[in-house]
């Protein structure tokens, strides 16, 4: 439907002769933050990269905003679409040579406001963005995916790699961006990180949406559901980390 950021009709995908999504169904608001959650392997960081074209599906459609996404060229979805990945990615060079790497005519007073955005100051643009802390080179490749001016943010586990005061900011940016109307679809591991950030939750179980709804609807179906009910009653895995996370 046109009203949904991004939905899913029948998609599978599988790596070689491994299947990871298997007729998936399911619909990803165009509001708030959509946490994505599931155990390892169960299909969360595919569903981002089938969803701006980083992989493709081999049956199935997936649709932004209604249109497939087979018709829409690569650099335009991936501009509606920015991506942030569970580790921060810096091209080398300076803060300011990574805004500028994903938008090149970025003036200096644009580049200071996306700074302001993501809670940066702006002294820092032109300090080596390998100079930075892991917290804040997050922030910088957000602010870098922000500069396309995306109508929505993909976020593959961005806080996984952080120490807690780092996790808890990014969370807050988020928020932020979210309350401010940017979209995201945020992959995690960690129960309690999504009931802090989420308005919806889609949850992967064998490939397929167990269900989707809010973290309320999330609690209801855990009464009715053993195997959503084990999913939650799971320690929640903040310092645990899945390099290989599909």
């Amino acid at each position: 439907m046109a009203d949904d950021l991004i939905s899913f009709e029948g998609v599978g995908f599988a790596y070689g002769a491994t299947p990871v999504l298997t007729d998936l169904d399911v619909r990803v608001p165009a509001d708030g933050i959509t946490a994505v959650a599931g155990p390892s392997g169960s299909g969360k960081s595919t569903l981002l990269r089938l969803a701006n074209r980083l992989l493709l599906p081999d049956r199935g459609t997936v649709r932004h905003r209604g249109i497939d996404v087979a018709t829409i060229p690569p650099p335009t979805l991936r501009r509606r679409l920015g991506m942030v990945f569970q580790r921060p990615s810096p091209f080398p060079g300076s803060v300011r040579d990574n805004l500028a790497v994903a938008a090149p005519d970025l003036t200096d007073d644009q580049a200071r406001r996306l700074m302001a955005r993501v809670g940066l100051a702006a002294d820092l643009l032109d300090r080596e963005a390998s100079d930075l802390s892991g917290g804040q080179l997050q922030r910088m490749c957000l602010a870098r995916a922000l500069a396309t001016e995306p109508e929505s943010l993909l976020l593959d586990e961005p806080s996984t790699a952080l120490d807690p005061a780092a996790r808890h900011g990014i969370e807050q940016l988020a928020r932020s961006l979210a309350e401010a109307g940017t979209p995201l679809v945020w992959v995690t591991h960690d129960l309690e990180q999504l009931r802090r950030v989420a308005d919806h939750v889609v949850l992967l179980m064998n490939g397929r949406a167990r269900m989707s709804g809010s973290v309320a609807d999330l609690d209801a179906a855990a009464r009715s559901d053993p195997k959503i009910a084990a999913f939650l009653a799971e320690t929640p895995p903040e310092a645990r980390e899945d390099a290989d996370e599909r």
